[in-house]
């Protein structure tokens, strides 16, 4: 077997990674590294990718809908997907995936917008399905739909800038001149880097009757115009006029929008037809049948997704004797077949990242629509000028076609013939080009009596031209006219109903309860008569009694975790128990994180005082209880305490008091809580209010009134922090063994 050869060169010897020698690494300050590697990234994101512009389009909505208008797609007939993906990378180097998952969300098939501007055949899955995937590019076809004249109108007119593709080969649309605020009538959302963006749809008559409204006056109120938010996947949309005006005034909220559904009474069998535009059917199914399993809905026998080429359809199967409508009620409340759909109207303006209202935006879009509707114009009257200028050289030479000829004909030079022109009529260059280019057959006097009788036309049509260039009025007729023309034409009924007559919520039943939770986290509710007739609390092995109020059944229940999180419930939620029983275990009956533990609870009430945490470093956070409410019904708060120490103890002040706090060392200190500010956030790490020795923590807090400290004064902190002195045994409250 022959040896293999060897390299003789030895230029490997001194490769450091050959070698095993580390390379050289060069170090660079994270400042550095923001600036010039991070920052560029970010808003590249921000400008180029993830935020809407003023034409309702991210750049890669725009490069697909534009590469498919070049195609001649827009009149003509559908082309296969790839091809169109294929095209599309000219412009959009980022991969057929991307591209076609874009196509998709365009396309009418997927259903993800009221008026798709991509005219699709074939499978395209749905908006409303998770998991229903879409065919391959190969086998579904594509067009541009009839709406799109409305985003190219007078695209070859300068109406908006263009500038290179990536390799600088082409050249690409910065906007496409929308006819109307597609802005708004396009859903579309975006996650950039710091920031993102979640627009919902309109409907697109109310839009144009909007931007009207809002052009003929500034101050005209739009919620009695453009009546709530419309989507495609229908529904109904609970109708809260504070909630809506302040969608429409700031650009920021949410309203909830519910599904709806029919009660098929021969068959005992509830059908939802539509949901929510933010939730799926799968999610839907998966929220019930966990409901159904954990006993919290006893009323359904089964549920299934009939979906089918007519549309969406979930059957539910009701148990004999079940009200539909109350099930629909605790359904609402509990799964997603009512959704929050919340709001965030950011939107790229010059280039710059812009929160706004409905307003606002309507006063953005037409100031842009202004300018590109002078664009048009102006180029209009250019060519009609240069037109004019040609056509008066023309009727120069009306006054002598005979001479026109002669100097032509008697001109030795082909040079010299538009010299001698413009000499024999008094005509600029471009005229006589004009007059010697034309052909000898349309040399008689009917053409050029004929052409020149343009000229009163087009002088009319340049001062018309003037007149829009010149007067910001007129162009805003224009946009008008053209508003009302897109309505006409494209408008369709709204899909979502609009539920002014908001319907009442089950009423939670008003009875006194006591609320018993152990220190591993299992929670009581017990009614008085029923605690009457208890013996004493059942707890687990190596559980015990951590906390016990007396409270009301509709009274809400703060509970935090040992991963900073915050979890809101109402004590209705939890079914009534006995003391004989373990009770529910939080951390699975508010369903937290894989790992997660419970830490502490307490009941809210009114949102008044604070809380205070003490952390093992000897630090203590105080924090005012309102900085927990919130507006929506949000039932987990990430960041509810620091997470620079693990938390040893925490109250709910409704009052001030005195507190005890004792260190593993057995050094004590009193102080008064009203020595303790409270923070803005609720996640500040607080202030030091014992001072510890290395190998020392802080151990356990407890109110003064609970200790069996005598020597008070000992202990009392003039200042915070301080170390605090040694514990006597008499203050320890330890009892002697005895015998």
């Amino acid at each position: 077997m022959a040896k293999k050869k060897q390299p003789t060169d030895n230029s490997h010897k001194n490769n450091p990674n050959v070698m095993g020698l580390r390379p050289e690494v060069l170090e660079q300050p994270i400042t550095e590294t923001l600036e010039v590697n991070y920052m560029p990234y970010a808003m590249s994101v921000i400008v180029s990718r993830a935020i809407p512009e003023i034409d309702g389009f991210k750049p890669s909505h725009r490069k697909l809908l534009y590469t498919m208008y070049q195609m001649h797609l827009l009149n003509g007939p559908r082309t296969k997907s790839a091809n169109v993906v294929g095209a599309t990378m000219k412009l959009n180097p980022h991969g057929d995936a991307s591209i076609y998952d874009t196509m998709v969300r365009l396309s009418r098939g997927y259903g993800a917008l009221l008026h798709p501007p991509v005219d699709s055949k074939g499978n395209f899955g749905k908006v409303y399905s998770r998991d229903m995937a879409y065919a391959a590019s190969r086998y579904t076809e594509v067009r541009l739909d009839p709406i799109c004249n409305e985003f190219f109108r007078d695209i070859d007119k300068d109406t908006v800038d263009f500038v290179d593709n990536y390799d600088g080969r082409m050249k690409e649309p910065t906007l496409l001149p929308t006819t109307f605020p597609n802005v708004l009538v396009s859903a579309n959302q975006g996650i950039a880097v710091g920031m993102a963006s979640n627009l919902c749809g309109f409907n697109l008559g109310e839009v144009c009757d909007a931007a009207i409204a809002r052009m003929k006056d500034p101050n005209a109120d739009l919620l009695s115009l453009l009546k709530a938010p419309d989507f495609p996947t229908g529904g109904e949309l609970l109708y809260n006029e504070s909630e809506l005006r302040q969608v429409y005034e700031t650009g920021r909220g949410s309203f909830r929008v519910r599904a709806k559904w029919r009660y098929l009474k021969s068959e005992n069998i509830i059908e939802v037809y539509e949901i929510p535009y933010t939730t799926t059917v799968e999610a839907i199914i998966d929220k019930v049948a966990e409901l159904v399993k954990a006993g919290k809905v006893r009323e359904i026998a089964d549920m299934r997704d009939e979906t089918d080429l007519s549309g969406l359809k979930l059957a539910i199967d009701l148990k004999r004797g079940t009200d539909p409508d109350k099930l629909m009620q605790k359904l609402f409340k509990a799964t997603p077949l009512m959704d929050s759909a919340s709001c965030n109207f950011n939107i790229l303006i010059a280039g710059t990242p812009k929160v706004m209202g409905v307003g606002e935006i309507l006063e953005e879009w037409t100031a842009w629509r202004l300018e590109c509707i002078r664009r048009r114009a102006y180029f209009d009257l250019q060519k009609k000028s240069e037109k004019l200028h040609l056509l008066q050289g023309l009727q120069k030479i009306l006054l002598d076609i005979d001479k026109a000829i002669r100097i032509i004909r008697e001109t030795e030079s082909d040079a010299e013939v538009v010299p001698n022109l413009m000499v024999g009529f008094g005509i600029d260059q471009v005229q006589a080009e004009f007059v010697a280019e034309i052909k000898l057959r349309n040399i008689n006097k009917e053409y050029i009596l004929r052409r020149t009788e343009e000229i009163e036309a087009l002088t009319k049509e340049i001062a018309d031209l003037e007149d829009i260039v010149a007067r910001p009025a007129r162009r805003k007729r224009i946009i008008a006219s053209e508003l009302q023309a897109v309505k006409k034409k494209y408008a369709v009924p709204r899909r979502t109903d609009i539920l002014y007559d908001l319907p009442e919520e089950e009423e939670t039943p008003d009875y006194p309860v006591h609320v018993f939770l152990s220190r591993q986290g299992y929670f009581k509710k017990i009614t008085p008569q029923s605690l009457r007739m208890s013996g004493e609390q059942k707890y687990k092995e190596g559980d015990g009694p951590l906390l016990q109020w007396e409270a009301n059944n509709r009274d809400e229940i703060m509970v935090f975790s040992d991963r900073q999180q915050c979890y809101k419930a109402h004590l209705s939620d939890f079914a009534d128990a006995k003391a004989s029983v373990l009770g529910s275990y939080l951390p699975s009956a508010l369903g937290m994180d894989e790992g997660e533990g419970f830490l502490w609870a307490c009941l809210p009430g009114d949102y008044s005082g604070s809380l205070l945490f003490f952390f093992e470093n000897g630090k203590a956070a105080r924090v005012e209880l309102n900085k927990y409410q919130t507006v929506t019904r949000r039932k987990k708060l990430t960041g509810a305490y620091s997470d620079r120490s693990p938390v040893k103890a925490a109250f709910h002040l409704r009052e001030e008091r005195e507190l005890a706090v004792i260190s593993t060392e057995g050094r004590c200190l009193t102080f008064h809580t009203s020595a303790l500010l409270p923070k803005t956030t609720r996640n500040t790490i607080g202030v030091a209010v014992m001072t510890l020795k290395p190998k020392y923590q802080l151990d356990k807090v407890l109110p003064l009134e609970e200790t069996h400290i005598q020597n008070k004064t000992r202990y009392r902190a003039k200042n915070l922090p301080a170390a605090g002195a040694l514990l006597k045994p008499e203050d320890r409250g330890e009892e002697q063994l005895t015998l």
